[in-house]
């Protein structure tokens, strides 16, 4: 069952279209023809479908590491007309990932989410639809992938081995047939991709450690001791 959503780096989708004003977008993954949003296909599967020569094995994992993210829970997809609304990349749940796509021309808006787990018939009106409404889940199969709505939210969530992806939107932005098609189109990025989404990591390490003190007794906390001796 998928895990209940932590929100780590997760930018409310109300607030995107301020920032994008100011900030702009990054084409990463956006922009492809994904084929007409009329089409009625059950084949939902993402696939590895970037254009360009495949990322660094060792560069993604750094690049994603930095950020806390699992390298082979990293997705994106194309998505005619939207673009990763850059503020919003980051860690999701554990080790999962998050990023947004938004329209400049339509304000349109819908969210990539990827984390471990998995949704069958049985668990799908369990689990909540985007980072939820508390309002009751209605599920309908479509090809491999999962239609799902809830209060004002609908997404499409495409099961893979051991984790899933969804695409998440409001019902009264980004329509079912966009949703779809983006889904169609998730695929890991390629090194061009790659470049635009992720940051480099520092140095080319990986999510900060706690740094070990070498100066610290390997018992207690080293702080002075102030207890009052026989002579007093």
């Amino acid at each position: 069952m998928i895990r209940a959503v932590r929100a780590v780096r997760v930018l409310p989708l109300l607030f995107l279209p301020l920032l994008l004003v100011s900030c702009g977008t990054e084409e990463a993954g956006a922009g492809a023809d994904t084929g007409s949003s009329a089409d009625t296909g059950k084949d939902t599967a993402g696939a590895d479908k970037g254009t360009g020569s495949s990322a660094d094995p060792a560069e993604l994992a750094a690049r994603a590491g930095a950020l806390g993210v699992a390298p082979e829970l990293v997705y994106v997809t194309d998505a005619p007309g939207f673009a990763v609304a850059q503020q919003s990349v980051g860690v999701f749940g554990g080790d999962g990932f998050h990023t947004a796509y938004f329209s400049q021309k339509t304000h349109a808006q819908f969210e990539l989410f990827v984390d471990r787990g998995t949704l069958t018939a049985e668990n799908c009106p369990k689990t909540q639809v985007g980072q939820g409404s508390g309002e009751s889940v209605a599920c309908e199969r479509d090809g491999d992938a999962w239609y799902r709505k809830a209060g004002g939210q609908h997404e499409y969530a495409l099961p893979r081995d051991g984790h899933v992806i969804r695409l998440v939107g409001t019902t009264d932005g980004p329509t079912r047939a966009v949703l779809r098609e983006a889904a169609k189109a998730t695929h890991h990025p390629d090194a061009a991709e790659l470049t635009a989404l992720l940051p480099p990591a520092p140095d080319g390490g990986t999510a900060t450690e706690p740094v070990e003190r070498g100066d610290l007794p390997p018992v207690g906390d080293g702080a002075p001791n102030n207890e009052v001796g026989a002579s007093g």
